[in-house]
């Protein structure tokens, strides 16, 4: 696969007028290899980076396809394996596992989060489901980072390409007495300025866009993956008892149990005190 700086002057070379037989070796370029090492050593690292980004741009564009991160049906065939078991807590919540696993993707591991709290306050689910979230986000952003790199360094490679090219061409007039009139002399220099800022600015250009791409593309799935936890935070706001506060629900039902005692000695009590007025 040619890199996108390979490419451009390709087309480049195509359309351009045929050059003269009396041209100098200096200024001919009869291939793409020829325009790449007229632009002197600055190519290579131009071009490991070019090769950087396509493969970060690459990877992320099947990493971040919409069916590995949220695959089509999930919310609906995890409402029917938790239908489909009423009664027992327990063993929905392990079916409802169970089906994550078999399912593995971003969105199944947030919401395997919550499910493994099904049944605790809605409040202690949302911790879990939020930081597991936090994590899927940002294993999404992986190599992002390398993206921000390849743009901002790619134009200051080129720009170092220059100047080293113009040193080149300033150096050969100084050396040569010879130079003052013959051009053909300060083409090489020329050609390394040029050719390094061009490609710089190639392999930059693609690096930003798709920077930008992979960072709407996140945020889009991040959304939608937030509005699947939200309906999972529904069904778990239905798992504690009718009529009790979450927090009362918080310790398995013992709250509950303790309130009942509390209750029954106060009804014990009030008992033995119209027994003494008796």
């Amino acid at each position: 696969m040619q890199t996108l700086f390979e490419t451009i002057p390709q087309i480049w070379l195509a359309a351009a007028p045929a050059q003269g037989a009396g041209a100098s070796p200096a200024t001919q370029v009869n291939s793409v290899w020829d325009f790449i090492i007229k632009g002197g050593v600055m190519m290579i690292p131009i071009g490991l980076c070019s090769l950087v980004m396509i493969a970060v741009l690459a990877e992320r564009l099947l990493v971040l396809r919409r069916s590995a991160i949220v695959p089509p049906d999930f919310m609906q065939g995890l409402d029917r394996v938790l239908a489909g078991k009423k009664g027992d807590l327990a063993e929905r919540r392990k079916a409802a596992l169970k089906y994550c696993k078999d399912h593995a993707s971003p969105i199944a591991s947030v919401c395997a989060a919550g499910l493994r709290r099904l049944g605790a306050p809605a409040d202690v689910v949302e911790k879990h489901v939020v930081a597991e979230g936090e994590h899927q986000v940002f294993r999404m952003r992986k190599h992002m980072r390398a993206l921000a790199v390849v743009a901002a360094i790619a134009p200051l490679l080129g720009l170092l390409g220059t100047i080293f090219g113009m040193i080149r061409a300033f150096q050969t007039v100084a050396i040569s007495g010879e130079a003052l009139g013959k051009t053909e002399l300060l083409a090489g220099g020329i050609y390394e300025a040029m050719i390094t800022t061009a490609a710089g600015l190639i392999v930059a250009l693609p690096a930003i866009i798709g920077h930008h791409w992979v960072s709407a593309r996140v945020e889009h799935l991040a959304a939608t993956m937030d509005r699947i936890a939200f309906d999972l935070l529904e069904i778990a706001s239905h798992e504690a008892p009718m009529g009790v506060p979450a927090h009362r629900a918080s310790l398995n039902g013992h709250a509950l149990q303790d309130e009942a005692e509390a209750d029954d000695t106060g009804a014990r009590a009030s008992g033995l005190a119209v027994g003494s007025e008796a």
